[in-house]
């Protein structure tokens, strides 16, 4: 079995960006895609959600932004990405379920469902999505309503003459609320009152939120929530809702659910048809477990202080989508010039894009002696200029930790 340069796992927005640039330094690599077509999460998005819905979505590099307009996004995007992936020539394979990826002597061996393959570096680029995160209360099993996380969402339409239970204080939640509420009766709990911003989200308050993770990412521990920073905004959809109160009428969590609704620790009961937990995401690394490359304090270690994207216990190993990178800001920032430093301390690509920047280190890839491999350290530069961008639907991290 032939030993590749790289291999991407996961064909989102990242992956292909990331991809985009290894094919364009000739780079042998493949990327492994779970899903069984090109669009990454976007094409679990729940119908309702519409182009014009999202924040927008970053140009992958080398091509322009799709139109925001009134196209369901679950579509549009999809298309997009397929699109790119065979005007660029991308070896993307797809289904292929990655279950872990391990070390044999020196050499990373990627086994999947579908086959096994063994790589000298790894790009990580599977996001979160399918790692949802729900939180365990007394009594769930008892629950004779629906629950639902947000990848199961199904649209507003489906709540019609319910009621409705939202958990969590994080921008899907409020856009959840922005929705239903105009439809039908809504509660919303969180585990701290959510903060608003009326202002315009300024480049400081972004460095301040990025500075946050990455404080924690340097000292190893799990990625943190920074909606405490970065605030909360209505959008003019959610204006309605806002006006009906459903904003104002929050309440702390409950401390256990019964089959027709939820109880408070002080006694107070609020029935309820549907729990609709906004409760977040963890990141979908667990094939990465034998490759030990979280640290004592239960994350994983970035270089450059938590700024960057290689793994410090193994720097063959790049994480895309986590700590830093995982933000609009922190993606736009990995693509600076201090990715082009990155890129000097072992970088063998950097690639920043749409919410994520990614890219694959050796600890010597300076000096790696492929001419191709000591090229692509000089490509770590932003795409679409550096401008302030976002790709995805605002999500919300674990429960207790809200955006």
């Amino acid at each position: 079995m032939s030993t590749l340069d790289s291999i991407v796992i996961g064909a989102g927005q990242a992956g292909l960006s990331a991809s985009f640039h290894l094919r364009r330094r000739g780079i042998e690599h493949v990327v492994l895609d779970a899903d069984a077509r090109a669009g990454g999460a976007w094409q679990h998005r729940w119908d309702a959600l519409t182009m014009r819905d999202v924040h927008g979505v970053a140009e992958l590099p080398g091509d322009s932004a799709p139109p925001r307009d009134e196209r369901r996004a679950n579509i549009a995007v999809p298309e997009y990405f397929a699109a790119y992936e065979k005007a660029h020539d991308l070896p993307v394979l797809r289904p292929v379920h990655v279950r872990r990826v391990h070390d044999d002597e020196g050499v990373l061996v990627v086994e999947a469902d579908e086959g096994e393959w063994r790589t000298r570096t790894l790009v990580n680029a599977t996001g979160t999505w399918t790692q949802p995160f729900i939180p365990h209360y007394p009594g769930m099993e008892t629950f004779l309503g629906e629950q639902f996380h947000t990848v199961d969402y199904p649209g507003p339409e489906h709540f019609l003459g319910k009621r409705v239970l939202v958990v969590g204080g994080g921008a899907s939640a409020v856009q959840f609320l922005g929705a239903l509420a105009p439809l039908t009766e809504t509660l919303w709990v969180t585990r701290r009152p959510p903060v608003w911003r009326d202002d315009d989200f300024t480049p400081e308050a972004g460095a301040a939120a990025v500075a946050l993770v990455e404080k924690r990412v340097a000292a190893g521990l799990p990625p943190e929530s920074v909606v405490s920073v970065t605030g909360l905004m209505l959008r003019p959809q959610e204006r309605e809702a806002e006006r009906l109160g459903a904003y104002a009428d929050r309440r702390p969590l409950f401390q256990r659910i019964e089959p027709d609704g939820v109880r408070w620790s002080d006694g107070a009961f609020e029935r309820v048809d549907v729990i609709l937990w906004a409760t977040g995401f963890r990141p979908a690394i667990g094939h990465l477990a034998p490759l030990h490359l979280r640290s004592a304090a239960g994350g994983i270690q970035l270089d450059r202080g938590g700024r960057g994207t290689t793994a410090v216990a193994d720097p063959r190993v790049q994480l895309v989508g986590y700590g830093p990178s995982a933000s609009t800001i922190g993606a736009n920032r990995a693509g600076r010039p201090r990715a082009r430093e990155g890129g000097r301390r072992g970088l063998l690509v950097t690639v920043s894009s749409s919410g994520a920047s990614c890219g694959y280190a050796g600890r010597h890839a300076a000096h790696h002696p492929d001419r191709r491999l000591a090229a692509a350290l000089r490509v770590a530069r932003g795409v679409g200029g550096g401008r302030p961008v976002r790709c995805e639907p605002a999500r919300v991290d674990p429960p207790l930790r809200e955006r």
